[in-house]
């Protein structure tokens, strides 16, 4: 197939002063994007700020012949949101791609956890990419085009001890991920999402030295890049991507059981309970309302 490149395109990467975010902006320029480079800057539990990481990752893109500029709000207010997709209409006139991957760690067990660490951790990953895709959505529709990559994680999908707080947004950033791809489908704007597994400020004080050396930003990027490319056909999928390894992540439903009658006990529910788990033959839906149809439809018979 054709090389797929972005010349033209404008592009918003979240996060993008170190890890993947700067493996994505560094991606996107070289095949022809114009890149905001968005950092906070602070640690990674959210706290402090600063220019450094943003403006590094804006001097390795135009020391390699791109275009890029930085911008340092924090995305955990609609006005900080507002002021990254300004610095894209300011710098380059429009936007067609947005990768929200900023993100924030405050790990602790949930009987420990404080409000704050909810609420924060909240704030920057499930609000964050809610309150940029908002400042974006405008300029998208405008342009009758848009890519959007947002970023979930295997804890938000399956859970993970310690991680209350950052399981919740990130699942949260699943459902949001689908409704944008519903709702975007007639204006040619895509929302995809992907769970990653890479080495990072987040992931390098928990995985082994050896296993983070097999697991570099690079081998993602690619996957956000092609999520970003204008022939993409998906829309409100989610993809496993890690080391190489990229798969399709589905929430699924088994085929379930109808009770009979007007009235249902928990002892027939129990007789029933083996049949009720069996995923034997599950499958996806495309949306709430093909869920709902197929609960229906049993219900009436």
């Amino acid at each position: 197939m054709a090389e797929i490149r972005f010349d033209g395109r404008v592009a918003i990467v979240t996060g993008a002063g170190g890890g993947l975010g700067r493996s994505h902006s560094l991606l996107l320029a070289k095949r022809g994007a114009k890149v905001v480079v968005n950092d906070r800057g602070g640690s990674v539990d959210g706290s402090g700020q600063g220019q450094n990481a943003a403006d590094k990752v804006v001097d390795e893109i135009k020391a390699a012949g791109g275009e890029a500029v930085a911008n340092y709000d924090s995305v955990d207010t609609s006005e900080g949101a507002q002021r990254i997709v300004a610095t894209a209409k300011n710098a380059f006139g429009k936007l067609d791609i947005l990768i929200n991957n900023a993100g924030i760690l405050r790990d602790v067990s949930f009987a420990k956890m404080t409000d704050e660490d909810w609420d924060k951790v909240l704030k920057v990953h499930l609000y964050g990419t809610m309150n940029v895709s908002k400042a974006a959505w405008p300029l998208l529709r405008e342009g009758n085009y848009g890519r959007i990559v947002n970023t979930t994680s295997a804890a938000g999908l399956y859970g993970n001890f310690g991680q209350a707080n950052y399981s919740a947004a990130k699942l949260g950033i699943v459902g949001l991920t689908r409704t944008l791809a519903h709702e975007g489908q007639k204006y040619n704007i895509k929302s995809n999402a992907i769970a990653p597994v890479a080495k990072s400020r987040m992931t390098e004080t928990i995985l082994p030295p050896p296993v983070l050396e097999k697991l570099q930003p690079e081998r993602v990027s690619p996957v956000v890049a092609f999520l970003c490319a204008e022939n993409l056909e998906e829309s409100g999928n989610v993809y496993a991507v890690g080391g190489g390894y990229v798969s399709r992540v589905a929430i699924v439903e088994g085929q379930g059981v109808m009770f009979q009658g007007d009235t249902l006990s928990p002892e027939q529910v129990f007789e029933r309970w083996k049949q009720v788990n069996d995923l034997g033959a599950a499958r996806p839906f495309a949306n709430a309302m093909e869920a709902a149809a197929a609960a229906m439809k049993g219900a009436m018979g």
